[in-house]
C-alpha cells in the first residue's frame, strides 16, 4: 500500500521509527517531512499528507504530532480527508470499517513506540465496510462538509 506519513518536530522521531516498520513490511512510503527535530508548524505537515492522500496516490496517511490533536484538526480542516485520532487499536481500525478515515493521527507524547506500530498495523489492515449505516452516515457527513466547503 502507498502510504503518506507526515509529521511535526514531536513527532519526527516517531515517524522516523513507522517509516522503518512500514517499509520492511513492504508499503510504498512517501514521507512528506519534517526531516528532523527543528520546531516546526503541524498544519503545513497536515496539508501535505492530505495532498498526498487526495492528488499523489496515497492510499492512506499517518500524520503524527505532540499531542495528535492539532493535526487532526488541521488534516480535518480539507476536504475530502478524514481524519482519525486514535491511541487504542479498536478506533484505528473502526474508524476505516465505519467512517472510511484516510488519515491515522497519532500523539507521539501520548503514545509509545510499540503501540503506534500497532495502530498502523490496524488501520491498514483495516477496510470500509460498505455497510448500509456507515454509506449513510458517510453521506450525511460528506452533505455537511459540502454545505460549509469554500467553492
Amino acid at each position: 500500500m502507498r502510504v503518506a506519513i507526515g509529521s511535526d518536530h514531536a513527532g519526527f522521531e516517531l515517524k522516523t521509527l513507522l517509516s522503518k516498520y512500514l517499509t520492511e513490511e513492504g508499503h510504498d512510503v512517501v514521507n512528506v517531512g519534517t526531516n528532523s527535530s527543528v520546531s516546526v508548524d503541524y498544519p503545513d505537515y497536515a496539508e501535505k499528507v492530505a495532498a498526498a492522500v487526495l492528488h499523489d496516490g496515497a492510499e492512506r496517511g499517518i500524520l503524527i504530532c505532540g499531542s495528535g490533536v492539532g493535526a487532526s484538526v488541521a488534516a480535518n480542516k480539507i476536504p475530502g480527508i478524514r481524519a482519525g485520532l486514535a491511541h487504542d487499536v479498536y478506533s484505528a481500525h473502526q474508524g476505516v470499517e465505519h467512517d472510511k478515515m484516510n488519515v491515522l493521527v497519532l500523539g507521539s507524547r501520548v503514545i509509545g513506540a510499540e503501540t503506534a506500530h500497532e495502530l498502523v498495523h490496524a488501520y491498514l489492515g483495516a477496510q470500509f465496510s460498505n455497510g448500509e449505516r456507515h454509506v449513510r452516515r458517510l453521506a450525511k457527513v460528506n452533505a455537511i462538509e459540502a454545505k460549509y466547503s469554500c467553492k
